[in-house]
């Protein structure tokens, strides 16, 4: 697959800066399309890792459905940002990634909820992998395998 290239090329972020906020952001906005035809984009929490995302939802709703009619998605993060009123502006940075999911079960599901884990919770490592053992059967877990990333910021 072929992507266009970034339009505002003047305001790239370096690979250093997309890995960071990639690692670093608080939540990500998956968005897929369904057979009706509409895009649908739900924020959710997420762990990345070795160029994977990874992600986990219901057994059941729109976003399954939506992932088992077409697998490709696009995935973006959004950093902090602060309105600058005076200048019409804003601070921002922001990652777009595009790439396919990939339905996650057994072990890989296991390490993929860990590196969730390790992202929101790494001081509750031991109780939260017992969590995870406990009630594995009860979500889905997904990996984005990354194709394409561009990152840009406004006014740093």
């Amino acid at each position: 697959m072929v992507f266009k290239p970034m339009r505002r090329n003047d305001k790239a972020i370096t690979e250093v800066e997309i890995l960071e906020l990639l690692k670093q952001g608080e939540y990500g906005v998956l968005s897929t399309i369904g057979e009706n035809g509409y895009a649908y984009g739900v924020p959710l929490s997420y762990g990345y890792k070795d160029g994977n995302i990874y992600f986990h939802g219901a057994t059941e709703g729109l976003k399954l459905e939506n992932l088992a009619y077409n697998n490709k998605v696009s995935f973006t993060v959004v950093g902090p940002t602060k309105v600058l009123s005076s200048a019409f502006s804003t601070n921002y940075e922001s990652v777009i990634v595009f790439g396919t999911a990939e339905f996650l079960e057994g072990e890989e599901k296991i390490e993929g909820l860990k590196v969730i884990l390790e992202k929101y919770s790494p001081d509750f490592m031991e109780s939260g992998m017992k969590y995870i053992r406990n009630d594995e059967n009860k979500t889905k877990v997904f990996k984005i395998k990354v194709e394409q990333v561009t990152g840009k910021a406004g006014r740093r």
